[in-house]
């Protein structure tokens, strides 16, 4: 996506790790009319699948997933890092690792919000080694939900996780994909 490619060179930064930081427009500070924009097109790319719920983790991911229920008109899920007071009743959960911060956590969603007969559209801001989504994914076979597929905004194709995702059968559509970056800069999969 072309628009989004062109705001990752104007206003990305390459941290050590390799971290591709886009916190001026996506994860802390967001474009609003962008966020929006992404949104339309993951939903675009899924409208036809029957998605039933948008399932995200919080807390980077829940800006988009917003953006693609509204597209979609259906309810955004979001699985919780930190177990709080307001979290009640029967849980799934899972171990996720954060490859941005360095640690593990135990993810989870109340049992109440996430059926067997939900169509789950799993949504995300970055897909890295693929550790969120394999928890998301997780989580819906506890539920017994189905998954039509994965929306991610960038994908680090230079890491293995959205390779082993669509080698186990599962449909990833990524916004822009990163080849390579380093200090020469940054090079997107050809579309």
């Amino acid at each position: 996506m072309k628009i989004l490619e062109d705001k990752i060179l104007a206003e990305g930064r390459i941290l050590p790790g390799p971290v591709l930081k886009v916190s001026s427009f996506l994860n802390h500070q967001m474009d609003a009319d962008l966020i929006m924009e992404l949104g339309k097109e993951l939903a675009d790319r899924f409208r036809a699948d029957g998605v039933t719920k948008i399932l995200t983790i919080e807390s980077s991911g829940i800006a988009i997933a917003v953006a693609v229920g509204a597209a979609l008109h259906v309810p955004v899920l979001f699985a919780k890092k930190h177990r709080t007071s307001n979290v009640s009743g029967v849980l799934y959960q899972t171990l996720v690792h954060s490859y941005t911060h360095g640690t593990d956590y135990t993810v989870v969603v109340e049992r109440e919000y996430l059926k067997a007969d939900d169509r789950v559209l799993i949504i995300d801001d970055f897909l890295a080694n693929g550790k969120a989504v394999e928890g998301l994914l997780d989580l819906s076979a506890q539920a017994g939900a189905a998954v039509v597929g994965a929306g991610i905004v960038i994908e680090k194709g230079f890491q293995d996780g959205g390779a082993q995702l669509r080698a186990s059968g599962l449909r990833v559509e990524s916004l822009a994909i990163v080849d390579s970056m380093d200090e020469n800069g940054i090079v997107f999969r050809e579309s």
